[in-house]
This record gives C-alpha cells, sequence and structure tokens, in this order.
C-alpha cells in the first residue's frame, strides 16, 4: 500500500476546510437575508393589521357618494368597519353587515342624516354620520 505525502494530506485538508467554510458562509449569508425578508414582511403586516384598527372596533370609512341628489335618484352609503360582529344603519338600511368595504342604495325623500353603529363582540359600539342632501 502506497503512503500519501505530507504536503498532499496538507493541500487535501487545506481545500475541504475552504469549501466547508465557503458553505458555511454562503449558509450564514443566506440565512441573515431570509431573516431581513422575514422581519421586513412582519413589519408590512404589523402596519397593515393597524391601518385597519389593530385589534380595536373601528369605523374606518363612511360617506355617501353623491351626497347631493334629486328626488328620486340613488345615492350609496358606503362603509368599511374593522373587528365588528354587528352593524347597523338608522334610519334602517337593508342589506347590511360587518365589511371592509361595502356600498348600499338608498333613495330618500328629504335630507337625511344616516348614522352608522358597529358593534364588537363584547358590546362595545362606535357610531359614524353622513349625510345626503336633496334637492
Amino acid at each position: 500500500m502506497r503512503k500519501i505525502p505530507r504536503f498532499t494530506l496538507f493541500l487535501l485538508m487545506a481545500a475541504i476546510l475552504y469549501l466547508g467554510w465557503t458553505f458555511f458562509m454562503r449558509w450564514s449569508d443566506n440565512r441573515s437575508i431570509v431573516q431581513e425578508i422575514e422581519e421586513t414582511k412582519a413589519e408590512q403586516a404589523r402596519k397593515t393589521a393597524e391601518a385597519y384598527g389593530g385589534g380595536a372596533l373601528t369605523i374606518l370609512s363612511f360617506y355617501s357618494t353623491p351626497s347631493i341628489i334629486q328626488r328620486g335618484e340613488i345615492t350609496q352609503l358606503c362603509y368599511s368597519v374593522s373587528n365588528s360582529e354587528s352593524v347597523r344603519i338608522e334610519p334602517p338600511v337593508k342589506n347590511v353587515w360587518p365589511s371592509l368595504s361595502r356600498c348600499v342604495d338608498v333613495s330618500p325623500d328629504k335630507d337625511t342624516v344616516y348614522t352608522l353603529t358597529a358593534e364588537d363582540a363584547e358590546g362595545n359600539t362606535v357610531t359614524a354620520d353622513t349625510s345626503v342632501k336633496v334637492q
């Protein structure tokens, strides 16, 4: 059996160490990049949740479009609520439920102020108003 020269063993060990170090550094760099991406996604998710009221009952918007109509015309009441179990509009409007984006048609006969009330599972309520002017 032939004996392997020490210099060859040294080169072989150096090559193995170099390759091991190279693979470790690439793995470490990739891990850092993935961690940075996950942190960015978590921050974006936090900002999105905060924009939608976090965990609190929130009316994000309530408006009429158009807000001035002629008698007999239809306008839309649009609303957006977050963390709500139920919603209602006074004077009564049919087909309303919790939603991040919903519009319902109304056709008032006279100037009307609509009140949106949102309620969460614990019984907390928040309200918002919008008006429709009839000419």
